[in-house]
């Protein structure tokens, strides 16, 4: 029976059964003096250990109790453990905490379109749903000197390796480009992509977080892509929006009317000198 159940219960036993303080403290095994003294919250009671509490996981958010426990001990508090749990609990810091991803801090990219080929190529992902709610993910890398789709690989699971292997695959067809125009998502990030870069000779120009304004000519081609593709049909498979991406991006590359470039297509405006345009640089699954 908690303190507080008690008084209630010495309460009723004075008010309504007129018996004396000291003989219903004694029937409750309640001293008077904790009778008289008026109930304090269970926040004050606790603010000390809710503010070495908190300072301490605020420090080291990733320590579990025990660690903050035996963390506030060298600190010289004396609460026993069963108190400090439970102030613990009660801020619910027994749940799991999720921390803020750090993203690094990036210098502004200008979109500037180049006057030649292979100077910057842009590279996003794209996510959707097959019809049975599968996911999946796109590839889709543009040449912004004529807004060339290059390749959209599509695939459940695109790891760093994978993107580094489609790259490849394009520089062997149309050369090294002089940039990389990349997010901060973690298969741009990773340490093998920064060492394969280094060792081709490609510079890395990330764009800042929270500004794909600074990608605009890959999210412009994205939102086409999306409309005239990932909208307009409904797949059963992976290999069937790879088939119909492959035929959309030849059309698109060799066909489709671009405004901002005259109104004429990609491959039209700024042609390459490899015989490539009718095998657009598609990088099959």
């Amino acid at each position: 029976m908690t303190p507080s159940a008690k008084r209630r219960a010495i309460a009723i036993l004075v008010d309504e059964h007129r018996l004396a303080v000291r003989r219903a403290c004694q029937a409750l095994r309640l001293t008077r003096a904790a009778y008289y003294r008026p109930p304090r919250a269970a926040v004050a009671r606790d603010a000390a250990v809710i503010e070495a509490l908190t300072s301490v996981v605020a420090a080291k958010s990733r320590w579990g109790f025990w660690k903050c426990f035996d963390r506030l001990r060298l600190l010289g508090h004396r609460w026993n453990h069963k108190r400090v749990y439970r102030v613990y609990c009660a801020l619910r810091l027994n749940l799991p905490r999720r921390t803020r991803r750090r993203v690094p801090t990036r210098l502004r990219q200008p979109l500037a379109a180049p006057a030649t080929l292979n100077q910057t190529w842009a590279i996003d992902f794209m996510h959707d749903r097959l019809y049975d709610s599968r996911p999946f993910r796109t590839l889709n890398i543009l040449d912004e000197g004529n807004r060339e789709g290059l390749a959209i690989e599509v695939a459940t699971s695109l790891p760093s390796w994978r993107v580094l292997a489609v790259v490849d695959e394009l520089i062997a067809v149309h050369g090294v480009p002089t940039a990389l125009r990349l997010d901060n998502g973690p298969e741009f990030v990773a340490e093998a992509v920064a060492v394969w870069a280094a060792a081709h000779g490609i510079a890395l120009r990330f764009i800042q977080p929270g500004k794909p304004d600074q990608n605009a000519y890959i999210e412009r081609f994205n939102r086409t892509y999306r409309e005239e593709v990932l909208d307009a049909h409904v797949f059963d498979s992976i290999a069937e929006v790879q088939a119909e991406t492959t035929a959309w991006l030849r059309s698109y590359n060799t066909e489709r009317p671009h405004d901002s470039l005259g109104r004429v297509p990609p491959l039209l405006f700024l042609r390459r000198s490899t015989s490539t345009s009718e095998s657009t640089s598609q990088v099959s699954t």
